[in-house]
């Protein structure tokens, strides 16, 4: 290993985009990134949002309802991107899908595929509804399959996972999802089991339309390569493992100014639970808040006092977990970015 990786300056994103001359600044506001809850029935080894059943925070009616004025607005933000935990545990989940589509936007939904049959894991509230709704709204449907294998699903999302996730993408096949000719899509998220690069996204997808297919008879649209990010619960078990070091120099020796130039920050706002702004999810989970303003005037910004010329306007945050974005062949929401 090159020791002189180990430092911290190393890690610094702003060296990367200085070697490359690259300014990265916001170019639209197209995607609204809510994270509604860090509630979920599941507790993932990978999940950089620390999500589990035992967690209780929840966005609030009043903030879901600003989130959805701010759509209104503004016609440029053409899509609601929901997430949590399991964004299907908010109580106001429902309407905020429902109304987000009377409004003409499109609606994203990182659905895990499990919640389905589990329900929600502090009420015992059932969510078996979920396959219907979701095509009755044509939401689309992104969730995660670390693999095709029931082990390394299993062993990065616990036992029994695979199976009821094999089972959630039967249910959502039969209401039309995955089906080219019902226009409701579902797309597969693949995870690296482990401190690596994601393989070629589009071989993978071959790889898992054949597999899935073949095996169980289960369709899809699209498959998303997303790096492991080097925070939170990874992170921690990076370090436990004395990995953490190896895997952030493989990021760092992999950067790939292609796939820098189209991280998803440049085109989205995240909103946390409590209706703070952040530049993306990870810098979310980070603290890592919007501010706006100059010298003396800056402040962090909220959901509340969201003003879209200043947003647009902004200084992105980075940090060394940005690496994870611009490795490789990239890493976004949206899968490879390059």
């Amino acid at each position: 290993m090159n020791t002189e990786l180990l430092t911290v300056p190393v890690f610094r994103f702003e060296n990367a985009l200085d070697r490359h001359a690259l300014q990265l600044k916001p170019l639209s506001v197209e995607t609204l990134q809510v994270n509604i809850t860090k509630l979920c029935n599941q507790a993932c080894r990978h999940c950089h949002v620390d999500a589990s059943p035992k967690r209780t925070e929840q966005m609030d009616k009043r903030t879901v309802e600003r989130c959805l004025e701010i759509l209104a607005q503004h016609s440029s933000i053409t899509t609601l991107d929901l997430t949590g935990g399991a964004p299907e545990l908010n109580p106001y989940f429902d309407d905020f899908v429902r109304e987000a589509r009377a409004l003409g936007k499109r609606v994203m939904v990182r659905h895990n595929l499990t919640v389905t049959f589990d329900g929600n894991p502090q009420t015992g509230e059932s969510k078996a509804y979920l396959p219907e709704f979701f095509a009755q709204q044509r939401v689309e449907v992104i969730s995660s399959l670390p693999y095709y294998q029931e082990f390394f699903t299993d062993k990065q999302r616990g036992l029994g996972v695979f199976r009821k996730s094999i089972d959630g993408i039967r249910l959502l096949n039969e209401y039309g999802y995955g089906k080219p000719e019902t226009g409701l899509v579902l797309n597969l998220v693949y995870n690296p089991v482990g401190p690596f690069l994601p393989a070629a996204q589009a071989s993978l997808e071959a790889d898992y339309k054949q597999e899935l297919w073949e095996r169980f008879g289960l369709l899809f649209n699209n498959l998303y390569t997303i790096t492991n990010m080097p925070i939170h619960r990874f992170k921690e078990a990076l370090e436990r493992s004395g990995g953490y070091e190896e895997y952030m120099e493989k990021l760092v020796n992999a950067f790939n100014p292609a796939a820098a130039e189209g991280v998803m920050c440049r085109s989205l706002v995240s909103v946390g639970y409590d209706g703070r702004l952040y530049d993306c999810d990870f810098n979310q989970m980070l603290d890592m808040q919007i501010t706006t303003g100059i010298n003396g005037s800056q402040r962090h910004r909220t959901i509340f006092d969201f003003d879209f010329d200043e947003i647009l306007n902004r200084t992105i945050a980075f940090a060394s977990h940005c690496y994870g974005c611009t490795a490789g062949a990239g890493s976004s929401c949206g899968g490879a970015t390059a």
